[in-house]
């Protein structure tokens, strides 16, 4: 069960980020290219100038970039720690030599309180992805992205 989750999980994380792309990451990427094809353009430019140029193009996009994976690595780690309280909850729990009915009592606990923690994190997705649509329409945000 806990497996079905952890797929549900990353389908649902691949939707959202699917989302963000079509909605703002690949018209930054369009952008940004063209940006740098017209910094090419440029034969009054040295190498030098023109590569600076192409990076300031790309900063946008990376900055973008960051916050989305900063945000989504946030979302992953508050599981972790949610799961991890679970697994520390049924330690506390555990006798020392369990029978395999105990055993098997533990595991079930586990797996349910997992996938309380799952459900939880997963319905909080539309609201991250409303709040990172936003940020993101303000501008792409600078590399100090907010935690």
């Amino acid at each position: 069960m806990v497996e079905q989750q952890k797929r549900r999980l990353e389908h649902l994380m691949s939707e959202l980020v699917d989302d963000l792309d079509r909605s703002h990451l690949r018209k930054m990427q369009g952008d940004m290219h063209r940006c740098a094809a017209r910094c090419c353009d440029n034969t009054s430019y040295s190498l030098d100038k023109t590569h600076a140029c192409i990076e300031n193009c790309s900063t946008p996009l990376n900055n973008a970039n960051n916050y989305v994976q900063s945000e989504l690595t946030h979302l992953q780690n508050r599981l972790q720690r949610c799961v991890m309280q679970c697994n520390d909850e049924i330690r506390e729990i555990m006798e020392i030599n369990p029978t395999q009915q105990q055993a098997d009592r533990y595991t079930a606990k586990f797996e349910d309180c997992a996938v309380k923690c799952v459900d939880k994190h997963v319905d909080s997705m539309p609201k991250l992805l409303q709040t990172m649509k936003s940020v993101l329409m303000k501008g792409p945000p600078t590399s100090s992205v907010p935690s």
